[in-house]
This record gives C-alpha cells, sequence and structure tokens, in this order.
C-alpha cells in the first residue's frame, strides 16, 4: 500500500470521523456530523478530508469503513420484519432461552422481546440428530410455510434447525426452498454459525436476517454516492478486527455489529505499543458511549460469548465492553433524587445544548463546557461554535432539579458520575478477569476520551496514560491499520484424548477452504487454527491456538495453561474438545505516519475547575507541540478532534509520532 492515498471513514453516534493518509506519509484528519443517513456523512467527510489536503476524491486509491447500522439496529430494535423457520416443537427457542433473568432478584423484571414474535416462527416437520438425518423435510409443506412468510410481509428469514451444525443436509434443503419461493434474503444457521447451543445459534442467524436488509440497502447507497465520486467500493471493518470486502459483509451482515468499536482498538493496539507495561486499557469516549478493551502481548483480545441488547451473538469479535456514557449523554435524576448519565444520548441533531442547535437537555459535553475544559473559543470537529451559556442553563436546570447549588455543583456531579460508569466498566475487563489495572497503560481516543482519562486513571490507581496524536479519529485511523480477516467454526465433540485425527482433519480442511473463498488473494492468506476446549463437566470453553499438526498433547498442555491463567487453577478431569475454528489473515502494511507540527503551541489561559478548585490554565495547540516536548499539568491540549485535558499532578512528553504518553507525578 506505500505510495497510495488511503482513506478510512467510521461512523458514531455524533461524529463522523475522516483519517486520510496520503502518499507522502502525510495524514489529513476531518470530522463531520453523523447524518440520519450515514453514507451522506461519510461522502461529506471524504470530500472534506480530501479538501483539506488538496486533492479530489477521484486521487483516493482505497476507501475501508466502519458504521453503526447492524448495532443500531439492534439496539433501537428497527431491523427487517424477520421470520423463523424452525425444527417442529422448537418454536419458542427464542423465548425460552437459558431461562436466566436479567436481574437475578426482581421477579417482575422483563427480558428483551424476540426480535422474531411467535406470530412469524414457523415449524417443519424435520429431525436430525448428531448421528445424521432421521426425518427428512417435505418439500411442500415448506412451500406452505413459505407462502404464510409471504403472507405476513416478512422482509427476511431465518432457518435453524436441530442440529444443523453438525448435519447441514435438512437445513440446506428448507433455505433452498425458500430461497427459491420468496424473494427476500434467507439467512441459513450452518451458514452462519455452525456451532452447537441451540439457542445461542438461532439468536445468531435470527440477527443476521434482522440486520442483513439495513446492512445490503447502506452499503448500496454508500457504493453508489462514493462512485459517483470516484471513489473506490467500501471494505468494511466487522466485528473481529479485520476488514473484509463489501460483498463479503452483505453476505455475512451479522460480523458488522461491533465494527466502529473494533476499529478503534485496533487503532489504538497500533499506535500505543510498547512500553513498561503489561497491557494496554482502551478507552474510547465517542458521542454517545464508552468502549473499553484490552490489548495483551501485542493482541487484541477477541471473544465469541456476547450479547447486544440482551440477545447472543456467537460470532467472533473484539471484546469490547461498552457503557452508555458519551460526550452526548444526557444527565438526569432519577426517583431516588439520584445524578444518572445515560444511555439515552442527545446524538449529533439537536446534540448537547452547548451546540447551539435547540438541544436543551444537560449532557456531560455541557458540564465540561462549565467546567472549563472546553473553552467557547473551541470548535469542535474545526467548525462547531460552542455556546457557553447555553452548557450553563441546562446544567444551572439539573441543578434546580437535583437539589444542587448551581450550574458548577451540577457539572461537577455529571463529570464524576460519568467517570465512575467508565471506571465501573474498565474493572469489568481487568479486576474481574484477574488483571490488576495498575500494571496496564489507558490508551485514551475518540472525542471525549483525553478530558476524561486522566480522572478516570487516577481512580483505578493507574499512573500511565497514551493519547495518540490521531485521538479523535482514532477509530477511522485503525480502519487503515486492519488486517483482512475472515472466520469459521464447527463443532467437533470429542474427548481430546480420543479425538479421531482424521475428523480433525478433515473439518480442518473444510474450514480452511471456507475462509480462503472469502478472501481476495488467497495465496497471500494465512491460515490460523484454533480448538474451543474444557474439562468434562464445565459448562464453557476457552479458545487455544493449534498448529497445522494436531497433537493432543501439546493442545492439552495449552488448554491447562490458559485455564490457569484465566481461572487460576487447573483440574486433573479429562478434556474435551468442542470445536475446531479456523481464521483467515491477509496483513496489510501499517500506515507509516510522518508526524508535523503546525503553527504556534500557546494559545491563550482560562480557568478551569479540578479537584481543589479553579485554575488559570494554560491551552495549547496540540498540534504544535514537536517531538520531545514536554506538557505539566494543569494544562489543557486542543486539536480539531478531541481535547486532552492534563489535570495538576500530571506530566508527559510527545513521542516521534505525536503520541503524548503521560505518567503521574512521583509514580
Amino acid at each position: 500500500m506505500a505510495g497510495t492515498t488511503r482513506v478510512g471513514v467510521d461512523v458514531g453516534g455524533t461524529f463522523t470521523d475522516v483519517v486520510l493518509l496520503l502518499p507522502d506519509d502525510e495524514l489529513v484528519t476531518a470530522k463531520v456530523p453523523s447524518t440520519d443517513d450515514q453514507s451522506v456523512g461519510v461522502v461529506q467527510g471524504i470530500e472534506k478530508a480530501c479538501a483539506e489536503a488538496d486533492i479530489d476524491p477521484t486521487d483516493v486509491d482505497a476507501f475501508t469503513h466502519a458504521m453503526t447500522v447492524s448495532v443500531n439496529a439492534l439496539l433501537e430494535e428497527d431491523g427487517a420484519k424477520t421470520a423463523l423457520v424452525t425444527t417442529q416443537g422448537f418454536r419458542d427457542v427464542l423465548e425460552i432461552g437459558r431461562q436466566a433473568r436479567p436481574d437475578l432478584y426482581d421477579v417482575t423484571v422483563d427480558k428483551p422481546a424476540p426480535l422474531v414474535p411467535r406470530r412469524r416462527r414457523f415449524e417443519v416437520a424435520e429431525r436430525t440428530t448428531v448421528d445424521g438425518v432421521l426425518t427428512e423435510p417435505d418439500e411442500d409443506e415448506v412451500r406452505e410455510v413459505a407462502e404464510r412468510i409471504r403472507d405476513c410481509d416478512a422482509e427476511s428469514v431465518a432457518v435453524s434447525l436441530l442440529h444443523a451444525y453438525q448435519h447441514p443436509e435438512n437445513e440446506r434443503r428448507v433455505a433452498d426452498v425458500l430461497r427459491e419461493e420468496l424473494d427476500i434474503p434467507v439467512s441459513v444457521s450452518h451458514e452462519v454459525l455452525a456451532e452447537f447451543r441451540e439457542y445461542e445459534r438461532t439468536s445468531t442467524t435470527v440477527v443476521d436476517a434482522y440486520v442483513t436488509p439495513a446492512i445490503d440497502a447502506y452499503i448500496g447507497r454508500l457504493e453508489e454516492r462514493a462512485g459517483e465520486r470516484g471513489v473506490p467500493e467500501p471494505r468494511i471493518m466487522q466485528a473481529n478486527g479485520g476488514i473484509a470486502s463489501a460483498k463479503t459483509v452483505r453476505e455475512h451482515a451479522v460480523t458488522t455489529t461491533m465494527s466502529g468499536p473494533a476499529a478503534g482498538v485496533v487503532g489504538a493496539a497500533e499506535t500505543a505499543g510498547g512500553g513498561d507495561v503489561d497491557g494496554l486499557v482502551t478507552f474510547d469516549m465517542g458521542g454517545t458511549s464508552s468502549d473499553v478493551s484490552l490489548v495483551r502481548d501485542g493482541e487484541v483480545e477477541r471473544t465469541t460469548d456476547a450479547e447486544i441488547n440482551g440477545r447472543p451473538i456467537k460470532t467472533p469479535m473484539v471484546d469490547v465492553n461498552t457503557v452508555g456514557a458519551g460526550g452526548g449523554s444526557i444527565a438526569w435524576v432519577d426517583a431516588g433524587n439520584a445524578l444518572r448519565v445515560g444511555p439515552r444520548s442527545a446524538g449529533a441533531n439537536p446534540g448537547p445544548a452547548c451546540y447551539g442547535r435547540g438541544g436543551t437537555k444537560p449532557t456531560v459535553t455541557d458540564a465540561n463546557v462549565v467546567l472549563g475544559y472546553i473553552g467557547g473559543s473551541s470548535a469542535l470537529g474545526g467548525e462547531l461554535e460552542l455556546d457557553v451559556e447555553a452548557a450553563h442553563d441546562a446544567l444551572s436546570r439539573l441543578a434546580d432539579e437535583a437539589g444542587l447549588d448551581d450550574a458548577l455543583a451540577a457539572a461537577r456531579g455529571v463529570f464524576r458520575v460519568a467517570n465512575a460508569n467508565m471506571a465501573r466498566a474498565i474493572r469489568a475487563v481487568t479486576v474481574e478477569r484477574g488483571h490488576d489495572p495498575r500494571g496496564f497503560g489507558l490508551v485514551a481516543f475518540g472525542g471525549a476520551g483525553p478530558m476524561h482519562a486522566a480522572a478516570v486513571a487516577e481512580s483505578l490507581d493507574m499512573d500511565t496514560l497514551v493519547v495518540p496524536h490521531a485521538c479523535g479519529v482514532l477509530s477511522a485511523y485503525g480502519l487503515l491499520a486492519a488486517d483482512e480477516k475472515h472466520d469459521s467454526v464447527r463443532t467437533l465433540r470429542s474427548p481430546l484424548a480420543d479425538a479421531s485425527l482424521d475428523d480433525v482433519k478433515s473439518a480442518y480442511d473444510d474450514l480452511t477452504d471456507g475462509v480462503l473463498s472469502d478472501v481476495a488473494d488467497a495465496d497471500a492468506a494465512d491460515v490460523r487454527r484454533a480448538a474451543d476446549l474444557r474439562f468434562v463437566g464445565q459448562s464453557f470453553e476457552l479458545t487455544v491456538p493449534v498448529d497445522e499438526a494436531f497433537d493432543a498433547e501439546t493442545v492439552a498442555e495449552r488448554f491447562r495453561n490458559a485455564h490457569e491463567n484465566a481461572y487460576g487453577y487447573v483440574m486433573d478431569d479429562p478434556i474435551e474438545l468442542v470445536n475446531l475454528r479456523a481464521t483467515a489473515v491477509v496483513g496489510r502494511e501499517s500506515p507509516s505516519v510522518t508526524y508535523r507540527t503546525e503553527g504556534e503551541t500557546k494559545k491563550g489561559r482560562r480557568e478551569a475547575f479540578f479537584d481543589d478548585g479553579f485554575h488559570e490554565t494554560p491551552v495549547f495547540d496540540r498540534t504544535g507541540l514537536g517531538e520531545s516536548d514536554s506538557v505539566s499539568g494543569p494544562c489543557i491540549l486542543e486539536q480539531n478532534e478531541s481535547t486532552v485535558v492534563v489535570p495538576p499532578g500530571w506530566s508527559g512528553t510527545v513521542n516521534t509520532d505525536g503520541t503524548l504518553v503521560l505518567g503521574r507525578d512521583g509514580q
């Protein structure tokens, strides 16, 4: 990719971020408000970045994109009207689930309603066991089901038959008939997730069907708008932290559910590696939410056990913990007169009160304005002037409602509550998993992350804070750094000691063929193998890498080491092989960015509030800081896409790539 012009565009709840890498390694960034049709904002962002770089959009050689279309459809429950076809007697598997309540001790709590209501769930008389097909489906019955699906105006169909992960023959027959009879997308469980556990497999397949029409329509609009401007077809970030072609993503829409957050973690791992720390905690605070994740030994943590809005999704994805606390999160007072922040957000329109677009609800951004971290002279995104008086008015109303003294007291409360929410999310990925956060560096990015990062780090007793130069658009930067990745899984349950090497080899060969079929250049792909294992009697598995020559003793040793690292102990019980996995990876050349300083460093001073009161705080233009320049708190560093708040007791220096590394004085 050297000598080419690359663009990465990430859509957030409030802003759309753009990073443009030029052939001379100069990095140009831009930020525009997100639009209802995300493709409009994407193209506007590309045009803005190209204008700043003084090039034409037709000069762009590669375009990579992350979006929130699928996750928004799940959170807002406005995806496609979906039908489900399943084995006779299993119509209610989505409703039954795991019979687990969201709140164990609240007998009145409601679980999320199934994405497919019962009236659109249909049964077929067929039966398969793990040993083979017992009863084949009747084609006429399937055609009758297709007619009923047509009558209920379904926009997509999910097919999930019993044990299709092991023997997909019946499921394949049903899907073929439905695709012949219906002119709507059909998602099939053995194609989406060939893995046992009926509820999770069905849920993942339903999610794929639920978001497929929206993803297909969105990518179509984006390709058309980009093509009109001469921009290449986009490659899309998947939840697993790898990119794929638009065609592949349209066929596997469920893989896009955490597209944006995954890009941010990849960007953080790329720009903030090294240092005297055990690993990195990535902290991405955007306009709507905050996402945290771990990077250990230079590798992004991944999981296959995730939920979005209470619905299991078992496809591989970057392990991200999300809380509804972003810059646009609305502060409110609950029935017990306690101050709360989020999960509701003011979004991009009307946005926080300080945006001057008609918003009146107090938000985290408004609190930062009152505290002096964002000043009236600041221009969010390089162009959005702030209405300081509107922010004070909004916080004053919140103070009256909460019984606080004034707008400042309300702003301090909002700041603390938001930080507590984010610290709790970080504890969930560190302390609750056996990691001491004090040994990790905190990588802060997103439009609001660097404003809150030092306070969050202090609450967790973390001493190292890393703020990449492109912190405000790091998810977009991650799109330039991400490799191409494709995953596949197959259940193969057997005692590990008795596993048939022929069966294992055959399964891995099939998985390898499957992932390579999605790769544009199979010769350039590196196929990595892994296996899910557990001690006999356990309910869930751990994933360990597997060599091409499968050796049971080596795999067992790796599993025991992984189990001890995860849980602090091992057992003498036999080990069970559960799933085999293959991942095709096509490495992309990492961006080589030339960091250039621009303009004057000192911008002025303003009053900013810290723990012991207001301080006359110097304000610097971060783009004017050069390599080895040092900063010492209290100070504020402004750039178009983000603001870094350095409180008293913190200081640091600028690295060769513009990354700011801060530490607590005396630590």
